[in-house]
C-alpha cells in the first residue's frame, strides 16, 4: 500500500476511533458496541477498520495513564471536565505517541490537532496542541517517556 494511501486509511481510522470512543464517553455504552454502529452504517475500507479498532481497543485499554498523564499537563482542567472531544482525541493521540511506534509523534499530534478542527470547538486545536506539545517537551526531557511506557493496562 502506497504512503500517501496508507495516511488516508490512518486519517479515516483515527476519526471513526474518535466517533466510537465519544459515543462510549457520552452514553456508557460499550465501546467495541459503538464501533459496530459505525461499521454498519458507513462504508468503511478493511484497512482502515483494523486501525481505528485497535486505536480504540488500546484507548480504552490504556484509558487510565492516558487521563494520568492528561492531568500532568494540563492541571487546570479535571480530565472529567474536558470537553468530550478533546478528551478523546488526547487520549487516542497519547496512545499513538505511547504505543504505536510506527506513527511519527509529529504526525500523531497534526492529526490530532486535525481532528480538534474538526469535531471540536474553535479553542481545541489550540488547547490540544499545547497538551500534547508539553507532553512531547516532558518525553523530549525524558521526564515523562519511562513513566508513560511503564503503565502497562493503565
Amino acid at each position: 500500500m502506497s504512503r500517501g494511501r496508507s495516511a488516508y486509511h490512518r486519517r479515516e481510522s483515527r476519526s471513526l476511533a474518535l466517533q466510537a470512543l465519544y459515543e462510549a464517553d457520552v452514553t456508557d455504552h460499550a465501546p467495541e458496541a459503538c464501533f459496530r454502529w459505525l461499521i454498519e452504517e458507513g462504508d468503511v475500507s478493511e484497512s482502515s477498520l483494523a486501525y481505528a479498532l485497535e486505536l480504540l481497543e488500546g484507548v480504552v485499554q490504556e484509558r487510565r495513564g492516558m487521563d494520568e498523564l492528561i492531568q500532568q499537563y494540563a492541571p487546570a482542567w479535571p480530565v472529567r471536565q474536558l470537553p468530550v472531544v478533546d478528551r478523546n482525541i488526547l487520549r487516542m493521540a497519547l496512545f499513538e505517541i505511547g504505543h504505536q511506534p510506527e506513527v511519527p509523534h509529529k504526525v500523531a499530534i497534526n492529526e490530532a490537532v486535525e481532528l480538534a478542527k474538526t469535531f471540536g470547538s474553535d479553542s481545541s486545536a489550540r488547547f490540544v496542541n499545547g497538551v500534547l506539545g508539553s507532553v512531547m517537551d516532558a518525553m523530549d526531557q525524558d521526564t515523562v517517556g519511562a513513566a508513560a511506557q511503564e503503565q502497562p493496562g493503565r
